[in-house]
């Protein structure tokens, strides 16, 4: 990745269960407490989604672990996070969310210049025959892999 980027977690299941469209990068708005444990990686997404409402995107489900030195000042850890957007990509966001199938999944949180953010994916759900697509097409990367590496040596 570029420099002053550090990874905190990766979604590699969204890739697998959806086809993603159009990325873009959110900044989160959190509190202090939730940064700290961001920065210890104790976040959990595993169904967490995004949504427009009244022109804010807001993240879901996403489990931010309370930080055990924090005491009375700790947050919730399943509040809804608001999402930092431009208004224009709200706008676009909102158009194709409210079209049939498509869902907002974070896709992967890191750390850019010390500030969170988080890679949002405008999603389709895949059918089983899709998944098992993909599947064969990474079994036979696989292969071919395995080949050229034997002739190598």
């Amino acid at each position: 990745m570029a420099e002053g980027v550090k990874v905190i977690a990766v979604n590699r299941k969204a890739r697998f269960n959806y086809t993603v469209d159009d990325t873009y990068e959110c900044g989160v708005e959190l509190l202090g407490t939730e940064v700290k444990s961001f920065r210890e990686g104790r976040i959990s997404f595993p169904d967490a989604w995004a949504e427009v409402t009244a022109g804010e995107v807001w993240l879901r489900s996403l489990r931010i672990a309370e930080n055990p030195f924090s005491s009375v000042f700790n947050h919730d850890p399943d509040r809804k996070k608001k999402l930092l957007l431009h208004r224009e990509e709200i706008k676009r966001i909102a158009r194709r969310t409210e079209e049939k199938g498509y869902t907002l999944i974070p896709l992967s949180f890191y750390f850019k210049n010390g500030r969170v953010k988080v890679e949002l994916g405008l999603c389709r759900g895949k059918k089983q025959y899709d998944k098992r697509a993909d599947i064969r097409e990474r079994d036979i990367k696989r292969e071919v892999s395995r080949e050229f590496r034997g002739k190598l040596s």
